[in-house]
């Protein structure tokens, strides 16, 4: 089986609620996912909207996720280090964890939450950027899930 990501926060393809936006209380949604790789080492998340006027736009990038975990509780905090070990970095809020969908006024805008089974942990400080991610898990990715959800004003 491949590895596959779920919410019960929202339908896949549905929409997000108000409570996991910039109009409600910014909370991140619940994520689990099963099915991955046995020589998974770690996970790393990312959360963007490609709809953005000024192009891809970041909404959280968490990593170092340790490999025995399958969920992501609801209302993650929003701190650089979390008590299981995981970071997270930098969104394009320019603040440390979720930063909730907030598009402008119009059509709906699609926040895909991507998943990736990782064969190690990464060499990164808390903070980093989507970037810095990315480039650290060059050739390190077993398996990919992603789940998308929408929101719009």
């Amino acid at each position: 089986m491949a590895l596959a990501i779920s919410t019960t926060d929202f339908t896949p393809g549905g929409d997000i609620a108000k409570k996991f936006t910039c109009d409600g209380a910014d909370i991140s949604p619940e994520l689990s996912w099963n099915s991955a790789p046995a020589e998974t080492q770690s996970f790393a998340l990312i959360a963007d909207d490609p709809d953005a006027p000024a192009g891809t736009w970041t909404h959280w990038v968490i990593y170092d996720i340790p490999a025995n975990t399958s969920q992501l509780q609801q209302n993650v905090s929003k701190v650089d280090q979390l008590p299981e070990g995981a970071s997270q970095g930098r969104n394009d809020f320019q603040k440390i964890g979720y930063g909730g969908p907030c598009p402008p006024p119009g059509k709906p805008h699609r926040y895909f939450f991507k998943l990736y089974a990782l064969d190690r942990k990464l060499d990164l400080k808390p903070g980093a950027s989507r970037q810095e991610l990315e480039s650290a898990m060059q050739g390190h990715v077993l398996a990919h899930a992603e789940i998308m959800g929408k929101y719009h004003r």
